[in-house]
């Protein structure tokens, strides 16, 4: 029977972890950053050492052999080297990071964050590559821009949150190589907003429970509505109407005929019934998470222009509609 002894973490790696977490935390969170040399860091790439290790060869043999053109070549490449260097690190030092309104984040699934790249300076800035930090592991791929003089451009940064709730948006790093790849220039940026995470909705979506009749309702006449002018499900546009509710075919052909305006959808609320999306109703989600079902079924309601409530363990949002009711129930979620 074969034995195989399990993996050690080596201690110059563990040392590494922990020196790089000290500094990280070391780092002002702001929202808007401007590099400088004071949080620009320079050092060569692979490729630098290799061109370091062979004009350090060219040298010795220009000396040992007295090879004048050996040397004019040595110098060059050497002079070539170092004004790469100079530009690697003035096109990240005076670039301006900004933070965008971040977007709706859900747990395990990844999402994007704006930053913004401003260049205020003359001339242009080649191949910024910007991505994310997250943990000791290497950054996530990086996403390249060019930015012209005085120019600026927002660049997409995705990470996937772990967990609901609130979270600190992951640290990013933004590089360049540019121009000869000799030297990376990079910095670490730890952004102060702080994301409110949504549960991951439960995917397929589940079946919407039964809607339950509101207490002391009961059906319109259909005498009334043939008085406000609602035939075959629709009636003229009322203010507040939202853009779901309206009968674009219908109201088209109307307009477009000249004998008529904007018609909306009849929804009798009363008939319907309100919408509860209820945490008890959620047993049997998969892995007893009854957060993503509900977080399914806000989704599903929204999109069909349902009015709907939720009940989590704390706390209850009337029945509702719209955008910042569907805002309110994920928060609740989140928080719950």
């Amino acid at each position: 029977m074969a034995f195989a002894w399990p993996a050690l973490p080596s201690p110059g790696a563990a040392w590494r972890a922990r020196w790089r977490r000290w500094w990280w935390q070391r780092l002002t969170r702001t929202d808007s950053l401007t590099l400088t040399q004071r949080n620009v860091y320079i050092l060569p790439t692979r490729a630098g050492w290799m061109l370091a290790l062979t004009l350090m060869v060219l040298l010795v043999a220009s000396i040992n052999y007295q090879l004048n053109l050996g040397y004019a070549l040595t110098f060059l490449l050497a002079g070539s080297a170092v004004a790469g260097m100079h530009v690697c690190h003035g096109t990240l030092r005076g670039l301006g990071l900004h933070l965008t309104t971040p977007q709706e984040h859900f747990a395990r699934t990844f999402s994007e964050f704006g930053i913004k790249l401003v260049n205020a300076r003359g001339s242009p800035r080649l191949a910024i590559g910007v991505a994310a930090q997250s943990g000791d592991g290497p950054p996530a791929a990086y996403a390249y821009c060019d930015l012209q003089a005085g120019s600026t451009q927002e660049m997409p940064v995705g990470w996937t949150p772990p967990t609901r709730g609130w979270h600190d948006l992951p640290m990013v790093t933004a590089e360049t190589r540019f121009p000869l790849g000799t030297f990376r220039v990079w910095t670490y940026w730890r952004p102060a907003t702080r994301v409110l995470v949504y549960p991951a909705p439960e995917s397929p979506a589940p079946a919407l429970p039964s809607a339950q009749a509101t207490q002391g309702s009961e059906p319109a006449a259909p005498q009334a509505s043939r008085e406000r002018g609602e035939i075959d499900g629709v009636r003229p546009y009322e203010r507040g109407d939202g853009l779901r509710q309206i009968a674009w075919r219908k109201s088209a052909s109307a307009l477009a005929a000249g004998v008529g305006e904007l018609t909306s959808r009849h929804r009798d609320e009363a008939r319907q019934g309100t919408l509860w999306l209820d945490w008890a109703d959620a047993h049997g989600a998969p892995g007893g998470d009854r957060a993503a079902r509900l977080c399914a079924w806000v989704i599903t309601a929204h999109k069909l222009d349902l009015r709907y409530g939720l009940r989590v363990p704390g706390r209850e949002v009337a029945p509702s509609s719209g955008d910042a009711h569907r805002r309110a129930c994920l928060e609740a979620l989140a928080l719950c």
